[in-house]
């Protein structure tokens, strides 16, 4: 299969990128170019499975059933950007660059570049079990980063969007204002320049995280039972995160994948309930507007402006 990605890379980079490069004046960017165009396709894939998976576990056990599932396209647009446009951009290629950037200075300095393996020796030739260990961290500070955002009255005004979603699904993982992911992107950038997680590696693990993430959306009758949710986060878990009595500033099961940091500083909520979901706070727009219409409600709410009189709105799926 990677020969197949190799050559749909390669014709993406020939016939879209490399021409829109030139017509920029950006050709430069061209040596990165090609790695730009095979995240793309890897992100395009991962589409293909989470849909294969997620799907009929929605259809088999869905938790709710709408008769109007209208406000779930927009959540597909979002998932698009992110996995097959704006993700390979920013994770690949600004993620290369700053490394590029940050190595070069920290070698002028007479300092050697951080890695995890210079850090545990024991590394050093264990490429899966780094790469788990790299997983661990960024779920760590992925935690952190989500608690915060429920801790901030601007920050949370921005994370509203995501959930002010009373359809979701496993598409709804990406519903997310721009800032609120230029933000997430600082913090995981910041993190994997720390550790050393060299560029062809980052993106892939964004994509295996966001995996994870988008079946933990699912809307699914589904629980992995007493051990498997204390090891990986279920539908069932992550859903009390989006329950219309947990949206706001104080939350429960704020982990990414893994529950241990919601285990540890006691923020899990492992009851059998699936709740429904929604933000009772949140405009009718954040819940059910087009793209646009969701970016500008998200900002203006960060802003503080009040918003546009309306009838009141359900908070029931």
């Amino acid at each position: 299969m990677i020969p197949a990605f190799d050559a749909a890379a390669g014709w993406l980079q020939e016939t879209v990128l490399l021409p829109l490069l030139y017509w920029l004046g950006m050709i430069e960017w061209e040596d990165i170019s090609f790695g730009w165009a095979l995240f793309a396709i890897y992100g395009l894939v991962q589409v293909i499975v989470t849909f294969a998976v997620c799907m009929p576990l929605e259809r088999l056990r869905p938790v709710e059933r709408w008769p109007d599932a209208g406000a779930v396209w927009v959540d597909i647009l979002y998932t698009l950007i992110a996995r097959v446009g704006l993700l390979p951009l920013v994770t690949f290629v600004l993620f290369y660059k700053l490394q590029v950037l940050l190595n070069g200075f920290l070698t002028d300095q007479g300092w050697v570049p951080p890695t995890l393996e210079r850090l545990i020796p024991g590394l050093l030739g264990s490429p899966v079990l780094t790469f788990c260990l790299y997983v661990i961290i960024l779920d760590f500070c992925d935690y952190w980063r989500h608690r915060l955002s429920h801790i901030f009255n601007w920050w949370y005004a921005l994370h509203a969007l995501h959930h002010a979603q009373r359809q979701m699904t496993f598409w709804s993982d990406d519903r997310n204002h721009l800032l609120d992911d230029i933000v997430g992107f600082i913090w995981f950038t910041a993190i994997a320049l720390l550790i050393g997680i060299p560029p062809m590696q980052f993106p892939l693990l964004v994509l295996v995280l966001r995996f994870l993430e988008s079946l933990s959306h699912a809307n699914a009758r589904l629980s992995f039972g007493w051990l498997g949710e204390r090891l990986l986060i279920s539908p069932r878990f992550h859903r009390a995160h989006h329950g219309v009595t947990a949206a706001g500033l104080n939350s429960v099961n704020y982990g990414a994948i893994l529950p241990w940091w919601d285990m540890l500083f006691r923020t899990a909520d492992f009851s059998a309930d699936f709740a429904a979901t929604g933000d009772p706070t949140a405009e009718e727009t954040l819940a059910t507007g087009g793209y646009l219409a969701q970016q500008w409600a998200g900002l203006r709410r960060m802003l503080g402006y009040p918003p546009p009189r309306g009838p009141s709105r359900s908070t029931t799926g």
